[in-house]
């Protein structure tokens, strides 16, 4: 590993800087709990209230370092890193972790230790998923994509002649899904139908959850589902 992107600049190509580290803080769940006279212990009601658990925000943090002789290489580097990305909401892919993103706030610390190193920090207030850096619809690529925890997706113009079984293989985050129909059909999911037009069609009712979800589409055409999924 010698580096990540942030947004579209390398830290090692673009600013010449190397990664030391890297911590990721595992976030934290969003406990609801409610306290019951005459009840031993809370009532928890997490899971209750939507469905599934939710998260805090957490911080992404990468450690660097450059060997900068001169002070005033250290002054230029840390013009270039500070001006680009502090206080901005950018996206973060590890070299380490190539097929998967982290968005959120960025912010630096930039130290000129002695007269050779100077050290770098850099850390993102991150939403709580990484993402999977293609959706379904954009061209799958071989470089980034990670073969232990990857998921091959292609859900763009699938011919529908009759009835068709679209086995969407889900992640812990649950993401409602935007179906592109070319003709009006339906499709069947949890055994509830629902009517698709032509066009863009999103079902708010509808959460794609981690495992293995099935929809049955009926009619002639075709579909593409629009899909990313997340994992913590």
């Amino acid at each position: 590993m010698s580096g990540m992107m942030i947004g579209e600049k390398h830290t090692e190509r673009d600013f010449g800087i190397r990664i030391l580290d890297v911590e990721i803080e595992v976030p934290k769940a969003k406990i609801k709990t409610i306290d019951v006279p005459e009840m031993d212990g809370s009532l928890d009601l997490t899971e209750s209230l939507s469905g599934g658990i939710h998260y805090y925000n957490r911080v992404l943090q990468t450690s660097h370092y450059l060997k900068d002789t001169r002070i005033e290489k250290w002054h230029g580097v840390y013009s270039q890193i500070a001006g680009y990305c502090q206080g901005k909401r950018m996206k973060v892919i590890l070299d380490s972790d190539p097929g998967y993103y982290y968005i959120g706030r960025i912010s630096c610390e930039i130290i000129k230790e002695d007269p050779i190193w100077s050290s770098y920090k850099i850390s993102c207030d991150a939403e709580p998923y990484k993402y999977e850096l293609q959706s379904s619809l954009e061209p799958w690529l071989w470089d980034p994509f990670h073969f232990e925890t990857g998921v091959i997706r292609e859900y763009k113009d699938i011919p529908v002649n009759g009835t068709m079984t679209l086995v969407v293989p889900g992640t812990p985050k649950k993401v409602i899904p935007v179906i592109l129909c070319s003709q009006e059909m339906t499709v069947l999911f949890e055994n509830v139908l629902y009517q698709l037009t032509a066009g863009k069609n999103t079902l708010h009712d509808v959460y794609l959850k981690d495992g293995n979800n099935v929809l049955v589409f009926t009619g002639n055409g075709t579909i593409s589902l629009d899909y990313r999924g997340g994992l913590i």
